[in-house]
C-alpha cells in the first residue's frame, strides 16, 4: 500500500463531502471548481497555513501534532472512526516503515468463550478476528450463517462470503451497505496493522478475484462496525431484519463476539425460533 496515497487519497475524499455551508462558511459565486471545500478552507478552519496543509494532504503526516491532527479532524467533521484512522495513518508516517511487523497467530478460543457462546441459545451468537475470520459459533448462529460454512475453506470468512460468493446478495437484503461496511472495517484494521499479512492476503484476495471490490474500496471510507442491523434473507426461514452489537474481548486482542437479536414478538424473533427447530433437525 502506497502510505502517500493513502493519506492523499483519504483527506481529499473527506473534503470533498462537505460544502461551504455545511463548514460553516459562506459560498462565494457560483463556479466552485471543487465539489467540497477548498485546501484554504479546510487550512483556515484548521488554524494552518494553506503551505501546510498541502504539504499534509500530499501525505506528509510523519510530523504533524496531535493538536494539528485534532484540528484537521474537526475541520473535516471526521467521526470517531475516522478520526481514529487519521491518526493511524499519521503514526505510520512518523515510523517511516519502521513499525514492529503485526504477527497474527493462529487463534484459538478460550474453553470459557466457548461456554459463553453455548449458554445463549435463543439467538445467534459467534466470535470472530479482524479478519472477519468465523472461529467459533453457537448452534442458532451456524444455522444463520450456513451458507458462509458452505465454502469448504477453512475458517470460514464474511468477507470472503459477502464480496466473491453470488448467493451473498440474497441473502444479504442489503448487500451494498453491508459490503461497504465490510470493506470500510478493512480499511480501518489495514491502517491500524499494516504489517498484518493475513489480513493484507485477504485484501489482495478480494481485489483481485471481487468484481464490485475497488469501486467501493475507492471510497476510503473507514469504520469500527460495533452495532447496527442487518437485513437478511435465509434460505430456510426467509427474512429477518436483526440488530447486533459486536463486544471486543479486552483479554483476547483482535476477537469479537457478535450477537444478533430481533424485536420481541416480530416475525423475525418467529423466524429465529423457527430456525431454531431447523437446526436441531441438522445436528
Amino acid at each position: 500500500m502506497d502510505e502517500k496515497a493513502e493519506v492523499r487519497d483519504f483527506l481529499t475524499t473527506r473534503r470533498a463531502r462537505i460544502t461551504p455551508e455545511e463548514a460553516g462558511l459562506p459560498a462565494y459565486g457560483g463556479n466552485r471548481r471543487v465539489s467540497g471545500l477548498r485546501r484554504e478552507e479546510v487550512a483556515m478552519l484548521a488554524g494552518v497555513s494553506v503551505d501546510y496543509y498541502a504539504n499534509l494532504e500530499r501525505g506528509n503526516l510523519g510530523g504533524a501534532s496531535d493538536s494539528v491532527l485534532a484540528s484537521i479532524s474537526r475541520a473535516l467533521h471526521l467521526d470517531g472512526a475516522e478520526h481514529e484512522h487519521l491518526f493511524d495513518l499519521a503514526r505510520r508516517a512518523a515510523a517511516g516503515g519502521r513499525m514492529a511487523p503485526h504477527r497474527t497467530a493462529a487463534p484459538s478460543v478460550r474453553p470459557s468463550i466457548l461456554r459463553v457462546l453455548d449458554a445463549v441459545e435463543d439467538v445467534p451468537a459467534w466470535v470472530r478476528n479482524a479478519h472477519y475470520d468465523v472461529l467459533a459459533t453457537n448452534r442458532l448462529a451456524h444455522a444463520l450463517l450456513v451458507q458462509v460454512f458452505a465454502d469448504p475453506a477453512r475458517p470460514a470468512n464474511l468477507a470472503r462470503f459477502t464480496l466473491l460468493d453470488p448467493a451473498a446478495k440474497i441473502f444479504w437484503r442489503d448487500w451494498e451497505r453491508t459490503a461497504s461496511d465490510t470493506i470500510a472495517y478493512l480499511r480501518t484494521q489495514a491502517a491500524r496493522t499494516p504489517h498484518d499479512k493475513a489480513l493484507s492476503d485477504l485484501i489482495g484476495e478480494l481485489a483481485t478475484r471481487g468484481t464490485e471490490f475497488s469501486r467501493l474500496w475507492a471510497k476510503h471510507d473507514v469504520r469500527f462496525h460495533r452495532a447496527g442491523y442487518k437485513r437478511i434473507h435465509h434460505p430456510v426461514v426467509g427474512d429477518l431484519d436483526l440488530s447486533f452489537e459486536a463486544m471486543e474481548f479486552p483479554s483476547d486482542p483482535g476477537l469479537v463476539l457478535t450477537v444478533y437479536t430481533p424485536e420481541p414478538g416480530s416475525s423475525s424473533a418467529d423466524a429465529l425460533r423457527l430456525l431454531a427447530t431447523w437446526a436441531a433437525t441438522q445436528d
